[in-house]
């Protein structure tokens, strides 16, 4: 539920799917906003559908619905996300990227709320997943320490911000800086670590 990482996907995939085969990608998740039942205030209501303006000014064809402010009763909390991308791993790896887009389009797309479990669920029954072993999963404190663990990690790697590109070569972690509009940059950068190592 990261704005600028929706922005970032196409080039994300571009990126990814131009890596050598032989890259083992791991994808991390920051957690953002811990579990809250509360409505989220109206000034971070405001800075969000700003964030998303600038968002489609820096990144041309990035699409937003803001009917969400209008029809969702948004919530600061993305952690319910981070765990059905983490249960939906737990039935396989293809089920990962599947849930991480399910919920992008779902949220900035279809103004579907993404912090309410059945809007999961229903993703989870889209993208094919065997739903009750979902939601036991997502309601587990197995996943929960899952995300807390990477969580940790994100920051134990220096990894702030959202979205965060790093290499980690024989324990050494460089960062890659993200171009949301191309990633030839960032191919260049993996490249020239692969030829140094």
């Amino acid at each position: 539920m990261c704005s600028w990482c929706w922005g970032f996907e196409p080039v994300r995939k571009a990126l990814f799917g131009a890596l050598p085969s032989n890259l083992d990608v791991k994808i991390l998740l920051g957690g953002l906003a811990p579990d809250s039942d509360q409505p989220m205030a109206e000034p971070m209501q405001l800075m969000l559908q700003q964030t998303w303006r600038k968002i489609q000014e820096a990144i041309p064809d990035t699409e937003f619905n803001f009917e969400f402010w209008k029809l969702c009763q948004p919530r600061r909390s993305t952690y319910p996300s981070n765990r059905a991308v983490i249960a939906a791993r737990k039935q396989g790896k293809i089920f990962e990227e599947l849930m991480i887009v399910r919920i992008q389009q779902g949220y900035y797309l279809e103004a579907k709320n993404p912090s309410d479990k059945n809007t999961l669920i229903e993703f989870a029954r889209e993208i094919e997943l065997d739903v009750n072993k979902f939601e036991v999963d997502l309601d587990s404190q197995e996943v929960q320490n899952e995300l807390i663990n990477e969580i940790r990690l994100c920051r134990e790697l220096g990894l702030n911000s959202f979205p965060s590109l790093a290499m980690q070569i024989n324990g050494a972690i460089t960062p890659i800086a993200i171009d949301y509009l191309n990633e030839t940059n960032m191919l260049k950068k993996v490249e020239k670590l692969l030829k140094k190592n």
